[in-house]
This record gives structure tokens, C-alpha cells and sequence, in this order.
């Protein structure tokens, strides 16, 4: 199904073309939209203006009156190249932008992806480690998330080699929903072996980047890249990890957001499990031995029954493919935007708007105020 571009307001165009202006980084941008009021007055603002805003220089300046029509019309035409790749644009003002990668210091202000997620999903564990694993690592995951599996984590890491993709796979193995965080574009899979787990994952979950089409795995994106995973947990668990690497990257900054840190602890003599204990030792993650206690530390609790089967299941059996879509999504989002609903669906607004009302008179859906709606349990 198509995803018209025409879906994305001003603000979210504008958000993206600030992001392409030269000299700016996503403090910036951020800061730029917080003095004006909004995206569109920021990309647009006389001088005059941008004059009294702290940190924007001349040079800064000059590019946003010379380069913002051009910038602008680049962001549309990366939001063509999106829709063709069958991916989406969130930005971070929207009410669906993750919450929990909201709350970070240097969030990205533009989030790209492909799936179907539920980013505010009441429990998210980020899994990280190195890309030299091992069986004991790898029985760990398994341990773990067997007996995570009843909380219904959302497990969250790189698509790497080693514990990364183990952690995706075991996740989809058991049906939990899994979110793989790039340093590439949603166009180009990195590394390229592991495609067919990510398109795998597009049906529970899905990839999440802050690059745009064609963007290359170059060296800096992947701590930026750690950062993101970092910033979408509840907690970071740390299954093994080298004395240095991109694992003990995202250990210390779940840190400096706030987030809970945990390791697996391993042999002194393995290689892999030097990192972990390093982490452990320095009082910088707590041990964790088995998937239960992981849950305890974090106060965690089971989903109720009533969460599990809600009444809406009890569906007439003549809808649509496109119809019960929606219906899946309302029933593990709750109540969400027609914008939000039409891209994380891909069926266009206009024609969205028309099967939204049929579902309200069949009684399976509820319109709320703010072209909000939900289930009609």
C-alpha cells in the first residue's frame, strides 16, 4: 500500500529540511524551533529574528536565508525516496515520537523507520554486546528471554553481528516485538547478511534510523547510533561485552539518561566477558543472573489477562484486510492520531478518514477529540 507524502505537515517537511541546512546539528535545530514557536517560523524567520537567538551565528544565518527553499524542497523529495523504500518520518514534537527517546538531551529530532512499532509499549529492554559472542552468551539470551517472554518486552538493539542479531532473532522466535537501530538509511541494511531478519522483523517491530536514504555506515553514526538504543530503554542489559566496544558506549550513556544498566557477569579468562565485568566492577551496571530477576529489579509486572483479550477481538468476519490492520494497531496502541494511524498503516488519509467512520457505525471504533481515535471496547 502507498504512504502519500502529502500525510506530512509543514512542520514535519520543515523539521527535516532544518536538519539539511549546512552547519546545524540537531541541538540546534532544536534550538532553533524552540525560540520561534515552530518549525515552519524557524525555517522561514527574518533575520532580524534569528539575530537574538544564542549560538546562531552569521555563517548559520546566511544558510538559512540562502539554502531554505532548497532544503525544503530536498526534504520532500527524501520523503518521496521514504515512501518509496515503504518507510516513515516522525519528528520530535509529534505525539508519535517516542516518549522515552524524547526525554534524552541530544534525542535525534527526526526518527525514520519501517514496520510497525508500539513505541510506547509499557516495557522496553535494550540487549547490547559484542560482535565476537559466544554459546554462553547466546544460552543466556535464550534463558533470559524465556522468561521475559510472559511481560512482553519490546526488545530493542543494533542488528550487528553477534549478541545484537541473536537478541533480534530469539525475540521474534518467541513474538516479541523488536526494534533494530541503524546507522545506515532504511534503504540499506547493515551488515547486508542480516536483511532477511529485519524484513522479518517489519511485522512485529521493525528498523529505526535517524539517517536519511542512501546514508553510508561511516565509523561516527554508530555511537551515535548507540545512543538512540540507549535512549528508547526502560533498562540496558549487557549480555558480553569487550574491554572497549560499542556495548560500553551505550552502557555509559544509559547512565547519563538515567536508565538501569545490567550485565551479564562471565569468566575472568573469556575475552567477551572482560567488558561485563569491567561494568560490574566499576558499580556501573548490577549483576543480573536470570530473566525474573532482570524483572524484579525493574519492578516490572505481568500484562492482565483483560490486556491479553480485550473485547474488541469479537470482530465481524466480512471486514477488510486494511480494516482489521487498523483494528491490530488500536489494539496495542490504544488512542492514537488518523496521522499516526495512517502512516504506521500506510493507507492514505483520505482514505483512511471514510474507513474510520464505517468501523465508528459498526460500532468497533470510538472517535475522540483531537482526530484521536480508539477502540470501542
Amino acid at each position: 500500500m502507498e504512504h502519500s507524502n502529502t500525510t506530512y505537515s509543514e512542520d514535519a517537511i520543515s523539521t527535516l529540511a532544518l536538519s539539511f541546512l549546512p552547519g546545524i546539528g540537531n541541538i540546534l535545530v532544536k534550538q532553533l524551533i524552540a525560540y520561534m514557536g515552530s518549525p515552519s517560523e524557524a525555517l522561514n524567520a527574518p533575520r532580524r529574528n534569528l539575530e537574538k537567538i544564542p549560538g546562531i551565528g552569521k555563517n548559520l544565518i546566511q544558510n538559512i536565508e540562502f539554502e531554505r527553499e532548497s532544503c525544503f524542497k530536498k526534504a520532500k523529495n527524501e520523503l518521496i525516496s521514504l515512501e518509496k523504500e515503504g518507510g516513515f518520518m516522525v519528528y520530535y514534537l509529534e505525539k508519535g515520537f517516542p516518549s522515552r527517546l524524547k526525554s534524552i538531551p541530544d534525542c535525534p529530532p527526526i526518527l525514520f523507520g519501517k514496520g510497525l512499532f508500539t513505541f510506547e509499549n509499557p516495557i522496553t529492554l535494550a540487549i547490547v554486546g559484542t560482535r565476537q559472542s559466544t554459546n554462553y552468551g547466546k544460552k543466556a539470551i535464550d534463558a533470559f528471554l524465556e522468561e521475559l517472554a510472559p511481560y512482553q518486552p519490546v526488545i530493542v538493539s543494533g542488528l550487528a553481528y553477534g549478541i545484537d542479531i541473536y537478541a533480534h532473532k530469539t525475540a521474534l522466535q518467541l513474538e516479541l516485538e523488536t526494534w533494530g537501530v541503524m546507522a545506515t538509511g532504511i534503504d540499506s541494511i547493515y551488515p547486508s547478511t542480516h536483511k532477511a531478519t529485519a524484513i522479518q522483523m517489519e511485522t512485529k517491530g521493525g528498523i529505526l534510523t535517524e539517517n536519511i536514504i542512501k546514508s553510508k555506515p561511516d565509523a561516527p553514526k554508530f555511537p551515535a547510533r548507540n545512543r538512540i538504543i540507549a535512549g528508547l530503554s526502560d533498562a540496558i542489559w549487557v549480555v558480553e561485552a569487550m574491554e572497549k566496544g560499542g556495548a560500553q558506549i551505550t552502557a555509559r550513556l544509559a547512565v547519563d539518561y538515567f536508565r538501569d544498566v545490567f550485565a551479564l557477569p562471565g569468566n575472568f579468562n573469556q575475552k567477551a566477558s572482560v567488558g561485563c565485568n569491567n561494568l560490574i566492577q566499576k558499580n556501573i551496571a548490577g549483576v543480573v543472573t536470570s530473566g525474573t530477576q532482570l524483572a524484579e529489579s525493574m519492578g516490572w509486572e505481568l500484562p492482565s489477562t483483560e490486556t491479553k483479550k480485550p473485547k474488541a477481538y469479537q470482530r465481524p468476519e466480512n471486514l477488510s484486510n486494511e480494516d482489521n490492520q487498523i483494528l491490530d494497531l488500536l489494539l496495542i496502541t490504544g488512542e492514537i492520531q488518523i496521522d499516526e494511524i495512517s502512516w504506521r498503516t500506510q493507507i492514505p488519509v483520505n482514505q483512511l478518514a471514510s474507513k474510520l467512520l464505517n468501523l465508528e457505525f459498526g460500532g468497533l471504533v470510538k472517535s475522540l477529540p483531537g482526530k484521536r481515535f480508539g477502540i470501542n471496547k
